[in-house]
């Protein structure tokens, strides 16, 4: 059961190219944000699509593949976990974000159907 402890799984669509920082010793760090559709039907019977955005970091090697395999409009499966951080923005307001720390990233193939996973 430990395995399932901050365990993400989400599929989406790369809502640009990946933001790629190089950093000491080659190191790489990739940003991105991905749009994970849901599907569902309103108390009127209407069926109703949701978009939501989730940021997307990646470290290492997982950030080099994703600057050379992805680009904007990929769908993609990730599994990663979550992480919080806090900083203070130029006005000194205090910003909260949460991010998905992407630790497997799969291009999907188009139109390929998500089975479980």
């Amino acid at each position: 059961m430990n395995t399932l402890r901050n365990s993400v799984q989400l599929v989406g669509h790369l809502g640009k190219n990946p933001e790629i920082t190089n950093l000491e010793k080659g190191k790489k760090l990739a940003r991105v944000s991905i749009a994970v559709n849901e599907f569902y039907t309103s108390a009127s019977g209407e069926k109703v699509e949701q978009t939501n955005w989730i940021n997307l970091v990646a470290w290492g090697n997982t950030a080099a593949y994703m600057e050379q395999k992805l680009s904007k409009g990929n769908q993609i499966l990730i599994k990663g976990r979550l992480s919080s951080r806090s900083y203070e923005d130029k006005e000194g307001v205090k910003k909260y974000i949460t991010e998905v720390v992407v630790t497997e990233v799969i291009k999907m193939q188009k139109d390929e159907p998500v089975t479980a996973i």
